[in-house]
C-alpha cells in the first residue's frame, strides 16, 4: 500500500527536479548569450580599438552597430534555428544522429545560392544589398524547393524510413548539379568555398529581422507540436493509440524543421555539427520531455555558434577562420569523444 502510494510521489518529484533543472539551464545559457553578445561585438579584426572610440569615432560606431553587433545576434538565430531543426529531426527520425541537413535542404540551398551567383555574376562579398538579398531568396528557395522534391518521393511524410532514404538521394543529386553549375561557372568557385565552408560575416538586421520572425514561428509550432516526438518514442503504434494525429503533427513538425534549416543555411552557409551536437549537450545535462528539449536544443544550438562565431574572429586575428570548420573541428571532437566515453563505459548508441 506504502509502495504503491509513494511511486507517484516520486514520479512527480523526479519530473519537478528536472523541470528545475531545466529551467536553471536555460538562465544559464541566456546569460551566456548576453555575455557573448557583449564579447562579439568587442572582438574584431582591430580587437578592442573600435569600442574603446564608439562615443566619439563615427567610423568605429559604425562597425560595432552595423557589422560586428548583426553578425553576432545573427550566429546566435543561426545556431537556434540549427539546434531546433536538430532536436525535431532527432526525435522525428528517433535517432540520435540525426541533423538537420537530412531532408536535403542544404544541398538544395547551396544549388539556389550558386545558381544565383552565376546568374548574377557576383559573390556575395562584392555584391549590393540587393543582389546578397537576391542570392540569399533564392537559397532560401533551393531549400524549400528540394525539402518538397523529398515529400513528392517519400510520398508525404507518414514513413520515417522512406523519407530518410528520398532525402539522402536528394541531397545527392542537389549536390551533383551544384558541382555542374560551378563547373560551368568557375568564377563563383571562391564565393561558393565561402558558402559551404559557412561564415556570419554578411549577416545584416535585415537578415536578423528575418531570422528572428523565423525562428519565433518554427520554435511555437515545434513546441505545440513536441507531443508527437513524445509519442513517438514509445513507437508508431503506441503513439497512434494515443490518439495523436501523428500525420498532421509530423507535417508540421517537418515544415518548421524544414524552414529552421533553410533560413539558417541561406544566411550563413553550411555549418556542421551544430544541429547535432546541441540536443546530445541538453541529454547530457537535463532530462526532460521533447517540449522542453527543443527548445533547450535550440537555445544550445544558439551558443554553441555564437561561441565559434567569436572564436573564429579572434583566434588568427586579424584574419578569420570560417565558422563552419570551427564548428566542424570542435563538434567532431566532441562527438568522437562522447562515442570513446560511451563505448569504454559499455555503453551503445550515442
Amino acid at each position: 500500500m506504502n509502495a504503491n502510494v509513494m511511486a507517484p510521489e516520486a514520479d512527480v518529484l523526479a519530473t519537478a527536479s528536472h523541470r528545475h533543472r531545466a529551467a536553471w539551464l536555460m538562465l544559464a545559457l541566456a546569460i551566456a548569450s548576453l555575455l557573448l553578445l557583449a564579447v562579439g561585438a568587442s572582438v574584431g579584426s582591430t580587437g578592442f580599438e573600435s569600442l574603446l572610440h564608439l562615443s566619439d569615432d563615427p567610423v568605429a560606431r559604425q562597425i560595432v552597430m552595423e557589422i560586428r553587433m548583426p553578425r553576432t545576434v545573427g550566429a546566435w538565430l543561426a545556431g537556434a534555428l540549427l539546434g531546433l531543426a536538430g532536436a525535431i529531426a532527432q526525435g522525428l527520425f528517433r535517432n540520435p544522429l540525426a541533423d538537420p541537413y537530412l531532408l536535403g535542404s542544404a544541398s538544395g540551398a547551396t544549388l539556389g545560392g550558386a545558381l544565383a551567383m552565376a546568374w548574377l555574376g557576383v559573390a556575395p562579398a562584392s555584391a549590393s544589398l540587393l543582389a546578397r538579398m537576391g542570392i540569399t531568396g533564392v537559397a532560401f528557395v533551393g531549400a524549400a524547393a528540394a525539402v518538397m522534391l523529398t515529400l513528392i518521393l517519400a510520398r508525404g511524410a507518414q514513413h520515417t524510413l522512406r523519407l530518410l532514404l528520398a532525402g539522402v538521394i536528394v541531397g545527392v543529386v542537389l549536390g551533383a548539379a551544384r558541382d555542374l553549375v560551378e563547373l560551368s561557372s568557375p568564377e563563383i568557385l571562391q564565393a561558393m568555398q565561402a558558402f559551404t565552408l559557412g561564415t556570419t560575416a554578411f549577416v545584416g538586421w535585415s537578415a536578423v529581422a528575418l531570422m528572428l520572425g523565423c525562428w519565433l514561428l518554427c520554435a511555437i509550432t515545434a513546441w505545440a507540436l513536441a507531443r508527437a516526438l513524445d509519442g513517438l518514442t514509445l513507437g508508431e503504434a503506441t503513439a497512434a493509440s494515443l490518439g495523436l494525429p501523428l500525420g498532421p503533427m509530423r507535417a508540421g513538425l517537418i515544415a518548421a524543421m524544414a524552414l529552421a534549416t533553410g533560413t539558417a543555411v541561406a544566411h550563413t552557409g553550411l555549418i556542421a555539427f551544430v544541429g547535432l551536437a546541441a540536443p546530445h549537450l541538453v541529454r547530457s545535462m537535463v532530462r526532460v520531455t521533447h517540449p522542453w528539449h527543443v527548445v533547450l536544443s535550440s537555445i544550445m544550438g544558439a551558443v554553441l555558434l555564437q561561441s565559434a562565431d567569436v572564436l573564429a574572429r579572434w583566434l588568427i586575428a586579424p584574419q578569420e577562420l570560417p565558422v563552419g570548420v570551427l564548428t566542424a573541428a570542435l563538434g567532431g571532437t566532441y562527438l568522437l569523444w562522447l562515442m570513446h566515453r560511451r563505448t569504454a563505459g559499455g555503453g551503445g548508441a550515442l
